[in-house]
């Protein structure tokens, strides 16, 4: 990661930095919680980095705004919280960190579709602010949605990569390694094995309106 190897014996200490610098939201980022107040949950991150008390909770202030997070809510207990706040209230202390590269292992599991929306399009704004996103996901419709690359692993070793628009037309090799195709694809390839011609399979509704169009 950057210049440090990272290795089973790697010492807390050695990479203590890396941890700043690349934030980790969990599958169910809300069990990262553990403070007794919304606010201070956040600020702990920094202020274990030793940025003062005061400079943290502003930091927090203005990550929970960021995700959505009502001011009203700062001073109550993440645990009375809805589960979706939650996880914010936790994708917040990792943003207060400030990191380079945010990586997120299944951030919407559990969420119903609108909570699901409001994170992703959280997360894609994060990423056009010029933060690297690394989304860990089995959602093949998010990552025809809001991936720039993707790349497909198998039993920990790298087997595909590209564009998804490139990927997603290698139909059969996607369902073989058991991750499949977006729904309007997968659609489009059962029309196309009945003779609907594409110059290539639509990978989001809206190139399949245009295919229809065009």
């Amino acid at each position: 990661v950057f210049d440090t190897l990272i290795t089973s014996t790697s010492k807390n200490k050695d990479i203590r930095q890396i941890r700043k610098q690349v934030g980790l939201v969990f599958q169910f980022a809300e069990n990262q919680i553990f403070e007794e107040t919304v606010l201070k949950d956040v600020a702990f991150g920094p202020q274990n980095f030793g940025v003062s008390e005061e400079d943290a909770e502003q930091i927090a202030r203005e990550k929970l705004a960021l995700v959505g997070i009502d001011e009203s809510l700062f001073n109550r207990s993440p645990f009375e919280l809805s589960g979706g706040q939650m996880r914010r209230v936790a994708i917040a202390g990792i943003l207060a960190m400030e990191p380079a590269i945010l990586v997120l292992d299944e951030p919407t599991a559990g969420l119903d579709p609108l909570g699901r929306k409001e994170l992703m399009n959280l997360f894609k704004k994060l990423h056009q602010s010029g933060m690297t996103i690394v989304l860990v996901t089995h959602l093949m419709d998010d990552v025809a949605e809001y991936a720039n690359q993707v790349y497909v692993m198998e039993k920990g070793r790298l087997v595909k990569f590209g564009k998804p628009s490139d990927v997603f037309q290698d139909v059969i090799f996607m369902e073989e390694v058991q991750l499949g195709v977006p729904k309007i694809t997968a659609f489009c390839k059962r029309l196309a094995d009945r003779g609907v011609s594409f110059k290539r399979l639509p990978i989001k509704i809206e190139e399949f309106k245009e295919s229809l169009n065009g």
